[in-house]
């Protein structure tokens, strides 16, 4: 059905032709490349592997792993786990990198490597570059090692409860306030390994917890990505048994959703506000977040007399973003929280800390706290892209339509207008360009996404 090769790994549908869809080749390519070059910095690199709970994901770890002993690199093998635990267990346990396993938000499959670095931190887009060009180097299939160098396999247990204690150590986090207010959770964990790691966060911090879709079989019950046409069964049962908040995470538990106790969608967008608005309360500092994401953020950071940075779409940049004003928390508007203080990596788990933090801190319930935020509708659309469309001359027609209006082309096309803003860019995970866009009700923010198709409908 369709590979993406992306500085940051590759994803694809497992099956089919190699090159087309995810096959073992490509797998052995990857992992060849990105080991031929770990190597060239470290004589015996160490490399932590973890996996969502896809059908395919055993077959992947194992073949990964493999293939990496091939070359003589060791494996921490952490199976089942989060995205934000590997990044923190590479820390840890000073692994020289890391791949996670799991294409996050796709359907079941579908399948990716996510390659980390010895920072836990997404590889760097030139290193990204470095990997595509190794892997079509066919010397890297010739190049291994005899068998007393082979790499080996080591089992690494109790990482997720390493993680959620390395949260709970945060000096500004107020767990025995939390433990004390008792809060009534229900969780989606859309039948991944949030519902391994979950329950151990939520025990920690003394929560009466029901998890749906908890079977972590890799067969997702409903879409994956934590949107509110995907969560209806969370809502309806948040506001049923009487909850404090619903939650949904994805697949790899990077992501965070929230449902407050009315079973009312807060959404991913509020999510970063949220977990904001208690990071600024405790210091002072920059935020960031990317060019997609709401405006709300910028409003929430003009309150505490701070600024508000924005970088492209992707961790990576929002990441680098972060470094350099030396932001105390930031993230993305689908939900990805990233906490500087704990690790540069966007993190459910600290998400659903710091929103818990929030509430007790501000003794608010969670329709409260969303609705003393700017009151904004957000739109995420997609028109998906055929096989003869022009994406930059698309974009040129569109710049030049709108040449009076602020324009922002550091990631695809962001159109400010005064009553809101859309923004359009050619997706890194699917065939598709993502139309998001803004505004102070549900009319306009459609308005400003149905005016672009309009604009575009003749070429794609």
């Amino acid at each position: 059905m369709s590979l993406i090769v992306s500085v940051s790994g590759i994803r694809g549908t497992i099956g089919g032709p190699s090159g087309e869809n995810l096959t073992p080749r490509d797998v052995m390519a990857f992992c060849l490349a990105f080991g031929h070059l770990l190597k060239s910095r470290h004589p015996r690199p160490r490399l932590c592997i973890g996996r969502d709970s896809r059908i395919s994901g055993p077959m992947v770890a194992g073949f990964s792993q493999a293939v990496l002993s091939s070359i003589g690199i060791d494996v921490l093998d952490l199976g089942l786990t989060t995205t934000p635990t590997i990044e923190m267990a590479i820390l840890h346990h000073k692994a020289h990198g890391g791949i996670m396993l799991t294409a996050s938000h796709n359907p079941m499959e579908w399948n990716a490597l996510k390659l980390l670095n010895e920072r836990g931190e997404f590889i760097s887009p030139e290193e990204g570059i470095k990997i595509q060009e190794l892997s079509r180097d066919q010397r890297i299939f010739d190049q291994f090692v005899p068998v007393e160098q082979l790499g080996t396999s080591i089992a690494l247990l109790g990482t997720i409860e390493e993680h959620v204690h390395s949260i709970l150590s945060l000096p500004f986090i107020p767990v025995e306030l939390i433990r004390a207010a008792r809060f009534k959770v229900v969780a989606d964990c859309i039948n991944s390994t949030g519902a391994l790691a979950l329950p151990v966060l939520f025990e920690a911090l003394g929560c009466d917890y029901k998890l749906i879709n908890e079977n972590p079989d890799g067969r997702f019950v409903h879409n994956p990505e934590p949107l509110e046409v995907h969560l209806g069964d969370l809502c309806r049962i948040s506001k049923e048994t009487g909850s404090d908040l619903g939650i949904a995470v994805d697949p790899d538990v990077d992501r965070l959703a929230l449902v407050d106790e009315n079973g009312r969608y807060i959404g991913e967008e509020y999510t970063l506000v949220t977990a904001a608005d208690f990071m600024l309360s405790k210091m002072g500092g920059p935020v960031v977040s990317n060019l997609s994401s709401s405006r709300a953020l910028r409003d929430l950071a003009s309150s505490y007399a701070t600024e508000c940075y924005y970088a492209p779409v992707g961790e990576a940049h929002v990441v680098q973003k972060m470094k350099e004003v030396s932001a105390v928390i930031g993230g993305e508007g689908n939900g990805g929280i990233i906490l500087p203080a704990l690790h540069y990596g966007r993190d459910a788990l600290a998400g659903i800390a710091l929103v818990l933090a929030n509430m007790v801190h501000k003794g608010k319930t969670l329709s409260q706290l969303r609705d003393s935020y700017s009151q904004y509708v957000m739109i995420k659309d997609k028109l998906q892209l055929g096989p003869s469309t022009q994406y930059q001359d698309l974009i040129s027609v569109l710049i030049q339509k709108y040449r009076n209006e602020q324009i922002n082309t550091e990631d695809g096309l962001k159109i400010d207008f005064e009553e809101g803003w859309v923004h359009l860019r050619k997706s890194n995970t699917e065939p598709i360009i993502r139309i998001y866009s803004e505004a102070l009700n549900a009319e306009e923010a459609q308005s400003l996404v149905d005016r672009i198709k309009h604009d575009v409908a003749g070429m794609i």
